[in-house]
């Protein structure tokens, strides 16, 4: 049954051929894809939001577990690692710092298409679409990145966005400043980690109905923020 627009999904690959197919594979299937063929470039991108990466583990600019390690500073995105390495050893490292599956080369594309959906189904990201707390107070329309409080729609800049999503998609989880920084302006920012205040103060007079006293926003003293909203039931 179609559900109308796909999941987003990364593959970070510096093999072309092996991109390639793995990207018609999934864009046969309504995905939406990006691909990156270095750690650089996929940092960059993880500036968008994305339900699935495919990761490698051999890229020329970083090791793939180093990579997997930034990732997992802030998100839960599901992570399938793809390596040349069939050894138990390295399969266990590699889902002990944080990858949900492990697929060896040379693998089926097909079998890949099916774990990525299995992990789609276990991590709930094929249904979250519209993100809603406290009863409808805030919603969060993850396909048109569209923010909505008691109704009314609320414009924020793409940073601010980002924060807010990430924030949201695991309440109560603390966030650093210097987690969002990554999340919003990418790994390789060099700015002071405390403009991520500034972006959070904006965001909090757009969401709060009070700024001060804030309902959705909080602050970890000396530490950063974490998201207070109830998740709705769907």
């Amino acid at each position: 049954m179609d559900t109308g627009q796909k999941e987003s999904i990364l593959i970070v690959e510096d093999e072309g051929k092996i991109s390639e197919i793995v990207r018609a594979y999934l864009e046969k299937e309504g995905f939406r894809v990006k691909v990156a063929d270095t750690a650089e470039q996929a940092l960059g991108l993880l500036k968008e939001m994305f339900d699935l990466i495919i990761l490698d583990l051999m890229l020329p600019d970083m090791q793939g577990e180093e990579l997997c390690q930034v990732i997992r500073e802030g998100s839960d995105v599901p992570v399938i690692m793809l390596t040349a390495k069939s050894g138990e050893e390295e399969r266990i490292r590699g889902l002990g710092i944080g990858a949900d599956d492990y697929v060896v080369k040379p693998f089926s594309p097909r079998e890949l298409v099916a774990r990525v959906k299995a992990q789609l189904r276990r991590s709930g990201r094929v249904k979250k679409k519209l993100l809603s707390y406290n009863g409808g107070e805030l919603k969060i329309d993850l396909i048109n990145r569209e923010v909505f409080r008691e109704g009314g729609l609320i414009v924020l800049t793409p940073t601010e966005f980002k924060i807010l999503m990430s924030l949201a998609d695991q309440p109560g989880r603390v966030f650093s400043r210097e987690q969002l920084v990554t999340i919003a302006q990418g790994y390789d920012f060099e700015g002071y980690d405390r403009t991520i205040d500034a972006h959070v103060k904006n965001l909090r007079h757009k969401i709060e109905k009070d700024s001060r006293s804030p309902e959705f926003i909080r602050t970890v003293y000396g530490i950063g923020y974490k998201f207070t909203g109830t998740p709705d039931e769907d």
